[in-house]
């Protein structure tokens, strides 16, 4: 038995997801912007259904939704966009912030931009991983554009206060950039209510298809496209909608908010079990607050033993990881923001765990992490 304890990289797709799909992939197949015959009419009817139901499920308005391919795109839709239609406009703001613990989909498009003329500085996060509130009010300057801000961390699984940044961001005038990949459809979040300007999310991060995500703009805030050819979503992104993996978009986020609380109280509880039998080797560290984090999450450091090693022997049982899927095998950034050494981060261990984890793979964890921590102490 192998136990996959990685949903933090993907989640498998939900059946009711799938069945949901099915007759927009072969019966209803036409073309959502032809609209010129009843087919391309209710195929775009099916497009305006799963915007709404994102709307609705993220407390926005249905024309703030573009659809993309994922939070990488819509990533880099929200941030060059934001940046370019200033540049156009002769918009003073240049300068942007983010936190050094971003997701590379963020931090790589905002290195990006510092070499096209938009400064960025990346602050530090405690060594729990949230951001000191009064620094990031202090770097909020007249000349900073935009700052860009996750919601849970990927690796560590921390909330950051949106409430509390978005508040210093509209006093200053700066707009808020909210990557919610990992947070969308796992804790509440309301975009209109928090005050946030620019969400992206993930339809795979919450039992949904890969290959589809959207981007939600704050109604009236514009954005200069990256992608050209066609003028579909109102000219803020061409190309043709994937019908079959938006309407899997928006049945995925609904199930996702039915099963919401009841899920964050049943993984809750599996994942302070999994922490509390941890503890009892001794020696391992949590990485990142205990709360306010995603309920799914635990991230820890395993003193004494090599990195390598440990994952080698974990897999044969465990679908788990030391970092981010996109790290490529690189040492956490993250846990480096933290202050873990190169070698601490190697021996760290993400566990992600889903809508079908059970305490049977909870108890299989613990003794797979025991077995091979005791044999390489030894």
């Amino acid at each position: 038995m192998l136990a996959y304890l990685d949903h933090h990289a993907t989640t498998p797709c939900d059946p009711a997801v799938v069945a949901a799909m099915a007759p927009w992939w072969s019966e209803h197949w036409a073309n959502p912007d032809s609209r010129l015959y009843r087919p391309a009419l209710e195929a775009a009817a099916a497009v305006e259904r799963a915007r709404g139901q994102l709307a609705q499920s993220l407390g926005a308005l249905p024309q703030a939704v573009i659809f993309t391919s994922g939070a990488t795109e819509a990533n880099n839709l929200a941030l060059k966009g934001t940046c370019e239609l200033a540049l156009e406009q002769g918009q003073p703001r240049r300068r942007l912030l983010s936190l050094v613990s971003e997701h590379r989909a963020v931090l790589d498009p905002l290195a990006y931009l510092g070499r096209h003329g938009f400064p960025l500085e990346l602050l530090p996060v405690a060594p729990d991983g949230l951001v000191d509130l009064d620094r990031l009010e202090a770097a909020l300057g007249d000349d900073v554009l935009l700052v860009s801000v996750m919601a849970a961390n990927n690796e560590i699984g921390v909330l950051q206060p949106l409430a509390a940044i978005a508040a210093l961001c509209q006093r200053r005038g700066v707009l808020l950039h909210v990557d919610a990949a990992q947070a969308a459809g796992h804790i509440p979040l309301a975009m209109a209510e928090l005050g946030i300007d620019l969400l992206s999310l993930s339809g795979h991060k919450f039992y949904g298809p890969k290959g589809v995500g959207a981007l939600l703009v704050r109604p009236g805030l514009g954005l200069a496209p990256q992608l050209h050819g066609g003028g579909q979503q109102d000219g803020r992104r061409a190309g043709t909608l994937a019908v079959p993996l938006i309407v899997g978009l928006g049945e995925a986020l609904v199930l996702a908010q039915a099963d919401r609380a009841m899920r964050a109280a049943r993984l809750g509880a599996l994942r302070d079990q999994l922490w509390a039998g941890l503890q009892q080797l001794g020696g391992v560290g949590l990485n990142g607050c205990l709360d306010p984090r995603l309920a799914h999450n635990l991230n820890v450091t395993v003193e004494g033993v090599d990195g390598q090693q440990l994952h080698q022997l974990l897999r044969r049982q465990l679908a788990v990881s030391s970092g981010s899927a996109c790290s490529q095998g690189s040492p956490s950034h993250v846990l480096a923001a933290l202050g873990r050494s190169r070698q601490e981060a190697a021996a760290s261990i993400r566990f992600g765990l889903g809508r079908g984890s059970t305490e049977a793979e909870i108890d299989l964890a613990l003794a797979a992490v025991t077995e091979a921590v005791i044999a390489l102490r030894r």
